[in-house]
């Protein structure tokens, strides 16, 4: 190969190498980076701006890159495991590849940090509730009177109520949140589909997710609801909604459907309806339960 064409072949192979960048989203996590001294950045705002800098830069070469969100405490527990000494710019590196497998991250596509950095956030605050929703559902232990595993029986059941409710509702784009009030903290996941169809064939992460959440609160029997935004083609949305009651959905009325969906959850105050929207009694999905009447325990 003559000479002259290798940095011309070094530039092509950069262009297939996809990257991940660690991002102190927070100036809290950025001020506790600032003990390292190898960590030489001083000022948060100014270090959002360079790193914005920079994606833009690796953009515009063709590099596909990935930003990951950086935490200082299990940065320092990371080294601590693996024997790393954390104040050197090649540990951070070695912290950043396994964030790109393991931890939050959102793909940078040109768009504003203002964009970019609430995205990251709330992928991290995704994958921690569905981590601490899947925790609890495998901690719940066995039924005390058949020995059935609670918490996978609760799953199988919440993943027959989505299907139920997809398949009941129709076609169109579907959009269900779910709220749980279990333990210590609320817990609330959201899915995408297109149905009818099961959800698992639509978002898996997502359907994995909402799955998760909805089946805490079954095997708890705890106090939450699920509520769904159906758009379609020419028509006008539908939303509607159902309460957890025992291990068990319960729908609401129309009137119950509009009371929730125009209050402020912060508030308590009555939020103005949308026009175009009509909220309904969602269709019948005949709950028995997962056992006709579910588990005591």
């Amino acid at each position: 190969m003559p000479h002259t064409q290798q940095p011309t072949m070094r530039r092509v192979l950069r262009r297939e190498i996809a990257g991940t960048i660690g991002l102190l989203a927070d100036e809290h996590d950025f001020t506790a980076m600032r003990r390292y001294r190898t960590f030489t950045f001083d000022d948060h705002t100014t270090y959002l701006r360079q790193v914005e800098a920079l994606l833009r830069t690796l953009s515009a070469q063709g590099s596909h890159t990935t930003v990951a969100l950086f935490d200082p405490e299990e940065y320092a527990e990371f080294c601590a495991e693996t024997g790393l000494e954390p104040d050197t710019p090649a540990s951070r590196t070695r912290y950043t590849a396994e964030l790109a497998a393991t931890g939050p991250s959102v793909p940078y596509e040109g768009q504003p940090f203002d964009e970019l950095v609430p995205d990251l956030v709330d992928e991290a605050v995704r994958q921690a509730t569905w981590q601490y929703a899947a925790t609890l559902l495998a901690g719940i232990g066995a039924c005390a009177s058949c020995g059935e595993d609670i918490g996978r029986a609760a799953f199988t059941h919440a993943t027959e109520l989505l299907t139920r409710i997809l398949d009941a509702v129709g076609p169109g784009e579907h959009h269900l949140v779910c709220t749980v009030s279990a333990a210590s903290q609320p817990l609330t996941a959201a899915l995408r589909s297109e149905g009818p169809g099961a959800p698992w064939r639509t978002d898996d992460t997502g359907t994995l997710e909402l799955t998760t959440v909805l089946a805490v609160g079954l095997a708890t029997q705890s106090a939450g609801g699920l509520v769904m935004r159906t758009s379609g083609s020419g028509t006008t949305d539908r939303v509607y909604g159902w309460k957890l009651r025992g291990d068990g959905l319960v729908p609401l009325t129309a009137g119950e459907v509009f009371d929730a969906y125009c209050t402020d959850s912060a508030s308590g105050d009555l939020v103005s309806p949308e026009s175009g929207v009509d909220y309904c009694a969602p269709p019948s999905i005949d709950d028995q339960g997962p056992t006709k009447g579910g588990h005591t325990h």
